[in-house]
């Protein structure tokens, strides 16, 4: 039976990282703690979220909600709503009566920061508006609630904790979208917005050309809510490993040892030997990781999904995609795509590989002190480290393969593919899905090309195709080999000019888009009707390139 009321879903709390974890010990015991200061120890800051004052409905996600075993008449329940727009004084036990907030470090492509945090210590750096209010059992698994906007934590440097309605929708369908394609995501739970508190932010004027944000705009304020099995991070585990380093305190080694092995028990325990020595644990940790991270990494270019900024505190240790901030999807295809104005290349979408492995080379140095004088174990976790590159290779191989329905990796044919999807200026969705019916004629994937094609480019498509199409017949089934590449080659894809009229709509209190792209994107891979495919399978309109807030935007949010 599904759970119906507040109270029922109370009474599936069950809190592992506040009864395993270690809270700081200068915290407030009531979770009042608001105002940025340095957090000098302790895995978590006890805090209470800031309500949302009139907090109004926007949308739920009726796929978690069945997944959790939650009626979804709950999204609509008073105590439910309060909740999750931030108000955690309607808790009942064994609920706890406070969120909690942890704090990360900052590295950017293997370089350790602390300019971002204000005291210039790295120890006013972390959740400054993520506060995660109920951790709990849903049908035998284990999901950390966790509210994007919820206000001000001592990790908040100043800012005012708040999230607007735009970044919301485009985080709440993000994940939707993200899950419905089979990438390892958060998940969306819920989104209320208040149409009585505004928060103002840079953005972009109607029709902007600027690369920059031109003006500044009240939005409301919303809050989102995402679900993971735990939103533990490389970059905790690289805090923790940074004050040991420098004895920061007498019990920072013997903290980084729990969070590590809390990141085990809530990520890894069903494939990692609990009899297991710690020493052989942690091994196994760096391989498992090691894969994930490849195989995530591997699916974001599959689904033209780039990341923006891939620091390691936005790399969850789990292995799957976490905070949707200047996130894009890839239209017309370019291996350099960066949506966000302050990412660079560095973070753009084919650099992805080596940024992750940036971010696991931050999580090797982090969890090597916990093997100190275990040379064995020591020497088997830089081999993992090591051969970070060739996994990511294999798992890039083989995912265009899949792409191409090709039964064994061909590089020189992906390459030369690459190659020419750049000088077609080809739209990366709408041409791998054409690809996908197998097509005899030239003419079907030029639908892809945003510029007209010139005689010398056809030849050289042509050739490649018939090299192609040698492959694929010797696989046998067409039939078989097509329905496969459907599977990995999505029909609809996420395009910013279709996602922005929704949220400016709800803004005005319409919320149907945001159902309709709940809809739509719920199915990614199906074929859409003649309807919908007129609007969400077709090339971005010229209006869009270089449109501020559409083509490229700010991390305002």
């Amino acid at each position: 039976m599904p759970t119906t009321t507040f109270a029922e879903f109370a009474q599936r709390a069950d809190y592992s990282l506040l009864d395993c974890l270690q809270a700081d010990p200068q915290a407030s015991s009531d979770g009042r703690d608001h105002r940025p200061r340095q957090v000098f120890s302790g895995h978590y800051v006890p805090v209470t979220p800031t309500p949302l004052p009139a907090p109004e409905y926007v949308a739920h996600s009726r796929t978690l909600f069945h997944e959790l075993g939650l009626s979804d008449g709950l999204a609509h329940d008073e105590h439910f709503r309060r909740l999750f727009s931030g108000d955690i004084s309607v808790a009942t036990v064994p609920m706890r009566p406070f969120g909690w907030a942890t704090g990360y470090a900052l590295s950017i492509y293997g370089t350790e920061y602390n300019q971002q945090c204000p005291f210039g210590t790295g120890n006013g750096y972390g959740d400054g508006r993520a506060i995660s209010v109920f951790e709990g059992l849903f049908n035998g698994r284990r999901w950390e609630l966790q509210l994007k906007g919820g206000g001000p934590t001592p990790y908040c440097r100043g800012a005012d904790g708040r999230a607007v309605l735009r970044s919301s929708v485009r985080e709440f369908l993000a994940q939707e979208l993200m899950h419905a394609l089979g990438v390892p995501t958060s998940r969306s739970l819920t989104l209320y917005v208040s149409h009585t508190e505004t928060v103002r932010r840079p953005w972009y004027s109607p029709d902007s050309r600027s690369f920059e944000p031109d003006i500044l705009v009240d939005n409301p304020a919303a809050i989102t809510t995402r679900v993971a099995p735990s939103f533990l991070r490389v970059g905790q585990l690289e805090l923790f490993a940074r004050r040991g380093r420098r004895g920061a305190h007498p019990g920072a080694l013997s903290e980084l040892r729990l969070i590590v092995q809390h990141l085990i028990e809530r990520n890894y325990r069903p494939e990692i030997d609990p009899g297991l020595a710690f020493s052989e644990q942690v091994v196994e940790l760096a391989r498992l990781f090691r894969g994930r991270l490849t195989a995530l990494v591997a699916h974001w270019i599959r689904v033209g999904y780039c990341q923006g900024n891939f620091n390691s505190d936005n790399c969850a240790a789990g292995g799957y995609t976490l905070d949707y901030g200047p996130f894009g999807f890839c239209e017309l295809f370019d291996p350099r795509f960066q949506p966000w104005t302050g990412g660079g290349e560095h973070f753009c979408f084919f650099n992805q590989p080596v940024a992750a492995e940036a971010n696991y080379q931050m999580f090797w140095a982090a969890i090597r002190p916990l093997l100190e004088g275990n040379s064995e174990a020591l020497a088997r976790l830089d081999q993992i480290r090591d051969g970070f590159a060739g996994a990511m290779q294999q798992e890039l191989a083989a995912m265009w393969a899949r792409k191409l329905g090709l039964s064994s990796t061909d590089p020189a044919l992906v390459n030369e593919l690459l190659e020419l999807l750049v000088r077609s200026k080809a739209d990366y969705t709408i041409f791998f899905r054409r690809l996908s019916e197998i097509p005899e004629q030239l003419s079907a994937l030029k639908e892809s090309f945003y510029v007209p094609s010139s005689q010398e480019l056809d030849g050289q498509w042509e050739r490649w195709l018939e090299r192609w199409r040698a492959q694929i017949r010797s696989n046998g089934d067409l039939g078989a080999t097509s329905a496969a590449m459907k599977r990995v080659n999505p029909a609809i894809t996420w395009r910013e000019w279709l996602v922005a009229p929704a949220y400016e709509q709800a803004a005005q209190g319409d919320t149907s888009l945001i159902e309709e792209l709940q809809a739509v994107f719920s199915r990614p891979y199906e074929a859409p009707s003649a309807e919908l495919a007129a609007r969400y399978d077709r090339l971005k309109p010229r209006e869009f390139f270089n449109a501020g807030g559409v083509s490229h935007y700010s991390c305002s949010s």
